[in-house]
């Protein structure tokens, strides 16, 4: 029996569902836990307004980093999807789009950097400047410092940035002709 010839094995890779995107959802829902958790800690602990106390309440802090860990989630995941498009050479790998984050001083360039290498299949794939990586990357950045300040505020920032890099990429993963990604149960909103 002959084997199949390339393009048709080209059209068999092509019709493999990418992984999924982000649910970005579940990090608004954190954000709203953070922000509860905050009014619980300052109800109880009305010194902590005043900053006389340093340490948050466990609670809170759980809220806090259980938010951020899922950010990294997201990022590593469209790092994931980028590294499986039909076609497309992302020079960025999972690993490394959330292991420079941990790197002091340079991951304030590297925020802007992975932005910009996916920026590069979006903007290509639309044949337009749809996504802009600058004001996405403030956004974060902002978002970041703005954790320090109000945690539930800065994480709502955060993933209200990371739905604007999300949108993006599915719309160009439309265009472009992908396979969507695969959806995890219901979609939410639809």
């Amino acid at each position: 029996m002959d084997s199949p010839s390339t393009e048709t094995q080209s059209r068999r890779v092509s019709t493999v569902p990418l992984p999924p995107l982000p649910q970005i959802w579940i990090g608004y829902l954190l954000a709203l836990a953070t922000v509860i958790a905050e009014v619980v800690a300052v109800s109880l602990h009305p010194e902590i307004a005043d900053g006389g106390k340093i340490i948050a309440p466990l609670y809170l802090f759980l809220a806090v980093f259980v938010g951020g860990v899922y950010w990294l989630a997201c990022v590593y995941q469209f790092h994931i999807v980028m590294n499986r498009v039909p076609g497309w050479q992302h020079p960025i790998s999972p690993a490394k789009a959330v292991g420079f984050h941990f790197i002091p001083v340079y991951n304030l360039y590297w925020i802007f950097k992975w932005l910009q290498e996916i920026a590069k299949f979006v903007n290509l794939s639309l044949r337009r400047p749809v996504m802009k990586p600058v004001i996405a990357g403030v956004a974060i950045l902002v978002a970041l410092i703005l954790r320090f300040i109000d945690a539930g505020f800065g994480l709502l920032l955060l993933f209200l940035a990371t739905s604007y890099v999300s949108a993006c990429v599915r719309q160009a993963l439309a265009v472009l002709g992908a396979p969507p990604p695969a959806v995890k149960g219901p979609l939410p909103f639809s």
